[in-house]
């Protein structure tokens, strides 16, 4: 065995290629799967135990050897040694090979657009950890003790600590930003947020939202409500109405769902906004005096509104998607489809 991979060293070490064929006969030989090393290789089971080592250094040398000496004549080649290598490697007669860039996920679309909207503005985006302790993911914003959304059917705690868990909204986020920045604050808070729910077609336990926070002097709900229209004006089309209905959220007082008129039927009726013709796509409100007195803010001097949306839902909307599962399964033919949208 050792004088036949002596052999193939020195038979490599010779090796001249003039020409492609000549080159592609030394890869066949000495570097393909079914080389003459490659079989070497497959014969190391009939070696005796006590030799194994000593033959398998001999063989890593003679297969690094070949791919070195392979690299050497490719190199000589195209250095003048085949004049018609080059050409041969890049044909200009050919066409040019297919277009295989990827595109820009839909979530991602959806969260740049609604950013570079409220940026207009005044918003700037503001970000967080996405594990958070209990102040700023629920006392902070007024949740009671009792409230449902602390239990375990809801919410992700993490284990052996019931005050850690991973945040149910990016509010948590508005109250770091009210904690460390005296107002006026104009802020947007964008991120992925995780809720105890089963999976479906409709919803996921891993999803993102787009939170804004307004808190200033004077600030009123015609504020919030004019801010929402511009965004959905912008967002959905120049015709988009909206309507406010009265709602509770334990950070927000009055409170209000936010709906938009149905831009696939015009409000005449479909399957989209269940033949209502309107459609929800997030939650509102002035932000409750509790929660600014939390965030060491007069609430005798500043008031505040606070809006979020689920990019995931807002999505589903644009492009008419039926399913909410297709955008975390990596399936190419649904991802390609937004090759060519921009925002």
């Amino acid at each position: 065995m050792k004088e036949k991979v002596e052999e193939l060293l020195k038979e490599i070490q010779s090796f001249d290629a003039n020409d492609q064929n000549e080159l592609e006969q030394f890869r066949l030989r000495f570097i393909s799967r079914k080389s003459v090393v490659g079989d070497l290789f497959q014969e190391m089971k009939n070696v005796p135990p006590e030799e194994r080592k000593q033959f398998g250094v001999l063989l890593n040398d003679l297969k690094n050897a070949a791919q070195t000496k392979f690299k050497e004549l490719i190199s000589s080649l195209e250095s003048g040694g085949d004049t018609s290598f080059a050409v041969d490697v890049i044909d200009p007669t050919l066409p040019p090979p297919a277009d295989k860039l990827g595109g820009i996920h839909p979530l991602s679309i959806t969260k740049a657009r609604m950013i570079e909207i409220f940026k207009r503005i005044g918003f700037n985006v503001s970000e967080g950890p996405e594990i958070e302790d209990d102040w700023h993911n629920f006392t902070a914003l007024n949740f009671p003790e009792n409230h449902p959304a602390r239990e375990m059917q809801d919410t992700f705690f993490i284990e052996k600590d019931p005050d850690i868990a991973l945040r149910t909204h990016t509010s948590s986020v508005q109250i770091r930003v009210m904690e460390n920045q005296k107002p006026p604050i104009r802020t947007l808070s964008p991120g992925r947020v995780f809720r105890n729910e089963a999976i479906s077609a409709r919803a996921h336990c891993v999803f993102h939202q787009v939170e804004g926070l307004y808190v200033d002097k004077n600030v009123s709900f015609k504020d919030l409500k004019e801010t929402l229209l511009y965004f959905s004006r912008e967002f959905f089309g120049k015709d988009t109405k909206i309507r406010l209905r009265p709602s509770f959220f334990p950070f927000t007082e009055p409170s209000a769902e936010l709906d938009i008129s149905c831009f696939i039927c015009n409000q005449k009726g479909c399957n989209i906004c269940k033949y209502t013709g309107w459609v929800e796509i997030g939650g509102c409100g002035m932000v409750d005096p509790n929660v600014l007195e939390n965030c060491k803010i007069d609430p005798d001097i500043y008031t505040g509104f606070a809006f979020g949306m689920g990019i995931e839902r807002i999505t589903l909307l644009k492009y008419q998607i039926n399913d909410l599962r297709l955008f975390t399964e990596n399936d190419v033919r649904f991802l390609k489809q937004f090759r060519s949208v921009n925002w």
